[in-house]
């Protein structure tokens, strides 16, 4: 088994060539088949993984064109998505690999400016899908695109805290 200081170097070294790689990247296989393989993954045709890098943080709105100094309340920052990152990222990847479906998403690794997850997606359209008793329901109509309408474990998660985020400021008055 490897010791801890070997592992946060392999990880630390592998942080180093990704930031290099472009933002969506396909790839080979998980770099954590024991996650990917709990999350739906397969090892068999049909089956893309992808990593995708996004910024940390929040968003900022852009400076729009004016003369003079900015005011401090113009309104540029503390933004927050309504979505979690790891959600954006599965959305980006379902851009970008048009015929797939993603399955589901985990976190690869981060440093203090990025984090990368990977994304499983499958191909509905293929014979091993269609003919994979688990995995047929992907090529029914109803799962189109099921990542832009949250149906994902991410978008699930981030759909509830934007329930609850409206709740937050109301109470029942109590007689």
């Amino acid at each position: 088994m490897a010791k801890l200081g070997e592992m946060e170097k392999l990880q630390k070294d592998r942080l180093i060539i990704w930031r290099r790689q472009h933002t969506i990247e396909r790839i080979d296989g998980p770099t954590k088949p024991s996650r990917a393989r709990r999350l739906g993954y397969k090892a068999k045709v049909g089956f893309v993984v992808a990593r995708v890098r996004i910024e940390k943080g929040g968003r900022h709105r852009r400076l729009y064109g004016r003369r003079g100094r900015k005011p401090s309340k113009s309104g540029l920052t503390n933004y927050t998505y309504g979505k979690s990152l790891q959600w954006i990222c599965e959305e980006r990847a379902a851009k970008r690999f048009v015929s797939l479906q993603v399955l589901n998403s985990y976190l690869a690794g981060e440093d203090g400016r990025e984090k990368w997850f990977e994304v499983i997606m499958a191909d509905p359209n293929h014979p091993a899908i269609k003919n994979d008793k688990n995995y047929k329901w992907l090529a029914t109509p109803g799962n189109r695109r099921r990542v832009l309408r949250g149906l994902t474990s991410a978008g699930k998660k981030s759909r509830f805290e934007q329930r609850s985020k409206s709740r937050r400021g109301t109470r029942t008055r109590q007689k």
